[in-house]
C-alpha cells in the first residue's frame, strides 16, 4: 500500500497513533525518519494521513521509537487497508483506537456537524454527566476517561475554535441522566455554550409529526479545510468511520434537512434554560 494517496479515515488515525508513539518516545520527526531508513517528507506525510505507508514502513517506525509488540502487530495490520474508504471498527479493542481518531478529527476539523437523538453530544457534556453514562467502565479506568472526554471541549474555546452544530431530539433534555440535579447542571452548561459564537444548538421538537432524519440514528460529521469530510457512526459495540463520497452527501444532506426542521437556536436556548428550571424544581 504504499505510496497510495491517504486521507481516508484509517490512514489518518494511522498516522495519529503514529505521530503519538513517536511524542512519546521524545523523538523528532528527523531523527525517527533516520532510524527507520525513510525519507523525512515521506514521514511527515504518514504522521498527517496524507499517505499510506506499507505495513514494512510502520513496522520500521515503530522498532525506531521503541514501540512494544502489541502496538506494532496492532498498527501493523491497520497498514494493510488503510487506503480503503470507509473503515468499521468492532468490539471492545478498537475502543482506544476510536478515540484517538475523534480527537484527532476533533483537532483538525474546521466544523463538526453532531445529531444526537439519544444523549447530549460528547463535546457539550459536563463531567457528572459523562461520568454517568461511562459508569459501566471497571472504576480504575473511569475518571481517565471522563477527563480526556472534557478535555475534548477544549477545541470550542481554544484560539481558532473548531465550528461546532449540534441537533439535539427535545426528549433528550427531558431524561434526567445521573439525577435532577445533574441534568439540571448539564443543561445549564449547553445553554452557556450556545453562547459561544462558534457553537449552534437546535432542538428537534418531540411535537413534530413528520418521519424526520434524526430517528434514523446519530452520526458525527467532520469537515476539514484541506480533506475529504468524514462521517463517524457509534454503536454499542462498533464504530464506523465514511469517507465514500456518497455516503458524504447523503449525510451532510441529512445533516441540513434537520437543521431546517429543528427550532431556532434562540428558541431552542430557551427551551434548554425551561428543562434546566424543571430539572431543578424535582431535585
Amino acid at each position: 500500500m504504499a505510496g497510495n494517496t491517504g486521507k481516508t479515515p484509517k490512514a489518518r488515525a494511522l498516522g495519529a497513533e503514529l505521530r503519538e508513539a513517536r511524542e512519546a518516545a521524545g523523538l523528532s520527526q528527523r531523527k525517527v525518519a533516520s532510524l527507520a531508513t525513510i525519507s523525512n517528507a515521506s514521514l511527515s506525510r504518514y504522521e498527517t494521513g496524507d499517505r499510506v505507508p506499507s505495513p514494512e514502513d510502520v513496522a520500521s517506525i515503530l522498532t525506531a521509537v521503541g514501540a512494544g509488540a502489541a502496538v506494532r502487530d496492532r498498527l501493523v495490520e491497520m497498514a494493510r487497508d488503510a487506503a480503503e474508504p470507509n473503515w468499521l471498527l468492532a468490539g471492545a479493542s478498537g475502543t482506544r483506537t476510536e478515540l484517538t481518531t475523534l480527537i484527532e478529527f476533533e483537532r483538525t476539523a474546521s466544523r463538526i456537524i453532531e445529531v444526537a437523538p439519544m444523549l447530549i453530544p460528547g463535546l457539550l457534556q459536563t463531567s457528572d454527566y459523562a461520568r454517568t453514562i461511562m459508569s459501566g467502565l471497571p472504576a480504575h479506568e473511569l475518571e481517565t476517561w471522563v477527563t480526556m472526554r472534557v478535555g475534548r471541549r477544549d477545541v470550542l474555546t481554544r484560539r481558532n475554535p473548531v465550528r461546532f452544530d449540534a441537533v439535539i431530539a427535545e426528549h433528550v433534555l427531558y431524561q434526567p441522566i445521573g439525577g435532577p440535579d445533574v441534568m439540571a447542571d448539564q443543561l445549564r452548561h449547553i445553554a452557556k455554550m450556545a453562547e459561544l459564537p462558534n457553537v449552534c444548538v437546535q432542538i428537534v421538537p418531540s411535537s413534530t409529526q413528520a418521519w424526520h432524519l434524526a430517528l434514523e440514528g446519530a452520526f458525527i460529521l467532520f469537515e476539514f479545510p484541506k480533506a475529504s469530510p468524514i462521517v463517524n457512526l457509534e454503536h454499542f459495540r462498533s464504530s464506523a468511520f465514511l469517507y465514500d463520497d456518497g455516503d458524504i452527501h447523503d449525510y451532510a444532506q441529512a445533516g441540513d434537512t434537520l437543521r431546517q426542521a429543528a427550532m431556532s437556536p434562540e428558541a431552542s436556548v430557551e427551551l434548554i434554560a425551561r428543562s434546566a428550571e424543571l430539572m431543578e424544581e424535582q431535585s
